[in-house]
């Protein structure tokens, strides 16, 4: 899990460019790419930085501890480095927490979900993967208020579907070689699903581009593939993708420009009150993202949860946020400035660019 997130890091910000040149959906403001990598970016190092290389440290076998009694272990390993759920579950807290965009918000919804059937598990198999993007998928399609095909969900859903389909057609088999199976036809069905893009949306298939998110969700699951198999990622993945040859021009900066503003904050809310600033945000604007962070309430049964809406103007949003609690990590950006991920990322006024 730990090489999936750092060969996805890598990857994103490889293709960033690209994606951003391609992103005219929901708004044309070229920052897909940029928003998924930096959401991507804050999994990977939140895995840098807590769990260790087990695959680089010696293991102690028993033999070995029968023949030297002088040889012990100085503590017992942390249970957690070896959860699949936990470690994913870490990852997707701090994507959550950092998360950036329609885009990146939907990953770390993504990461959150996929992360709890994994739970107390030390391997992945292909019923748990099968299980994992089922929950994964349906978790992200249900955070936004109004979902639309042929974004980056339609691109979670089929390879979810992909995946379950082979695990039915083996019976639940948890070998490794299943899931090999397994993970060639979700990144198959990824794929099939990110050219299907260009049709379902009349954005798109104006423009004669596939959607941006999808063929980012497309490389992150080409990086689990990659990372699970010990395999090199497919570089032909994406030839004859439309509009992502390297001499395609940055369709984005052609489109109208967009009005209004991105308003995006992590707050502890009752479940009432979310519910409540949800249908306040849905009236209000649009690109409604809501997902709780974590899963626990705390003493005054809150949740902590990441909010995302796309608003005219951000005063009215950010006066009912700041009605129903004090938000950390509150940003107002422009829609119709791609931001610079090596800028400063804050205003004088100290919301994100």
């Amino acid at each position: 899990m730990k090489r999936w997130l750092s060969k996805a890091e890598t990857t994103l910000g490889n293709h960033s460019d690209r994606l951003n040149a391609i992103n005219i959906f929901p708004v044309a403001d070229g920052d897909t790419g940029t928003n998924l990598y930096l959401t991507v970016r804050a999994a990977a190092h939140a895995l840098r930085e807590t769990v260790p290389d087990t695959a680089a440290m010696p293991q102690i076998t028993a033999e070995l501890l029968s023949a030297d009694p002088a040889v012990h272990v100085v503590g017992p390993p942390d249970p957690a480095h070896n959860d699949v759920g936990a470690v994913l579950s870490r990852a997707g807290q701090a994507a959550m927490e950092q998360a950036r965009g329609n885009s990146g918000t939907l990953f770390a919804v993504f990461l959150c979900a996929a992360a709890e059937p994994l739970a107390g598990h030390a391997r992945l198999s292909s019923p748990l993967l099968a299980t994992a993007l089922d929950r994964a998928q349906l978790r992200a399609w249900s955070a936004l208020s109004e979902p639309v095909p042929g974004t980056m969900l339609s691109v979670m859903e089929a390879a979810a579907r992909a995946a379950a389909a082979v695990d039915a057609e083996h019976g639940g088999d948890d070998s490794n070689h299943t899931l090999g199976l397994a993970l060639d036809a979700a990144v198959e069905a990824a794929l099939a699903a990110v050219v299907r893009t260009e049709d379902q949306l009349a954005a798109l298939h104006t423009a004669h581009v596939v959607d941006a998110g999808g063929v980012g969700m497309l490389l992150i699951l080409d990086c689990l593939r990659s990372a699970v198999l010990g395999e090199e990622l497919q570089s032909e993945l994406l030839d004859g993708l439309h509009g992502y040859d390297v001499q395609d021009p940055h369709i984005h900066a052609d489109m109208p420009r967009d009005d209004g503003v991105e308003v995006m904050c992590t707050i502890s809310l009752s479940p009432l009150d979310a519910a409540m600033l949800r249908q306040r945000l849905d009236e209000m604007g649009d690109s409604v993202i809501m997902s709780q962070v974590g899963g626990d309430a705390d003493a005054n049964g809150a949740y902590r949860w990441r909010v995302h809406v796309h608003v005219p103007a951000a005063d009215a949003a950010v006066v009912l946020i700041r009605s129903l609690g004090e938000p950390d990590d509150l940003s107002v950006s422009e829609l119709a400035v791609p931001r610079d991920p090596a800028a400063d990322p804050r205003n004088p006024d100290g919301h994100a660019r």
